[in-house]
């Protein structure tokens, strides 16, 4: 009679061990058709499995011999993937041919980390650009867009370098800045996510050109601002035309500062005096 007991004891642990109780429900037949319909049907059919919700379902569309890169495309343009599944479609062997598997992978908001971040150097600069654009992109994800783009600048072409100067995210912006290329300072002024701070470092740099300065002095946006102002009046590089319109709104303090400057040259400390003289302070 024990070991009868033990017997049962036994068969109960092992059953439990598989997840198999007395309850436990049959096999669901509808789920093990849409398995074996996900790895056997055609091309075409195979773009409906895409859109099935089971990732059991989904993973097993990933061995079915006849799914190519548009499959992939289709089915990485989905946002309810989980990531354990975008780690299975990562190590496909369709991803390391196909450049938009990459670019696709990367640009879904639930791929995680550890598979985007190692893509990012064979995207492309403006792809690269969108990413850091992208709503759904994690701060890791923007901020690693963000140090490939600014890596790769000193290679990148003057038009490439303009065009980026419209769009990009301020991280990328402070960079193109701080490069001084009046031609490339232009459109960054005009980009609405560029911050002051970014400006200020261009004005107050010894190594900024006059263009550079004047062209941040004609900017409506920035022209008035008086940190920035101040800035561009305390660079020795400021065009002499443009210092002098500049003094003339200047607060006396300033002026005062400017008239005592070891860092200007007699000429421009002389119009600072004589405007202090002209207001009569």
């Amino acid at each position: 009679m024990l070991r009868g007991i033990a017997a049962a004891l036994q068969k109960r642990d092992r059953a439990m061990a598989v997840g198999i109780t007395a309850n436990s429900p049959p096999l669901d037949r509808e789920l093990s058709l849409r398995l074996h319909h996900a790895l056997t049907c055609g091309k075409e059919e195979l773009f409906q499995v895409m859109l099935d919700p089971a990732m059991e379902v989904l993973g097993a569309a990933l061995r079915n011999p006849v799914l190519d890169e548009n499959h992939l495309l289709a089915l990485l343009g989905r946002r309810d993937l989980s990531e354990e599944f975008l780690k299975a479609v990562a190590r496909h062997g369709a991803v390391a041919e196909s450049h938009r598997l990459k670019v696709a992978l990367v640009h879904n908001p639930a791929t995680p980390a550890a598979v985007s971040l190692p893509l990012l150097p064979h995207l492309y600069l403006f792809e690269l650009a969108t990413l850091a654009e992208l709503p759904g992109t994690t701060p890791d994800q923007r901020l690693a867009a963000e140090r490939a783009i600014i890596q790769r600048l000193p290679t990148t072409p003057l038009g490439n370098r303009i065009t980026l100067a419209r769009r990009a995210t301020a991280t990328v912006l402070d960079a193109l800045m701080k490069e001084g290329d009046v031609r490339v300072v232009e459109p960054c002024l005009a980009n609405p996510r560029l911050k002051e701070a970014s400006v200020f470092q261009l004005a107050a740099s010894p190594r900024t050109s006059g263009e550079a300065l004047a062209a941040v002095a004609r900017c409506p946006r920035w022209a008035s601002r008086p940190n920035l102002k101040g800035a561009i009046l305390k660079n020795p590089n400021t065009p002499l035309a443009l210092f002098g319109t500049l003094l003339a709104t200047a607060p006396v303090h300033e002026l005062r500062n400017l008239a005592e400057s070891g860092r200007l040259a007699g000429e421009r400390k002389r119009l600072a005096a004589e405007e202090l003289r002209r207001r009569g302070v």
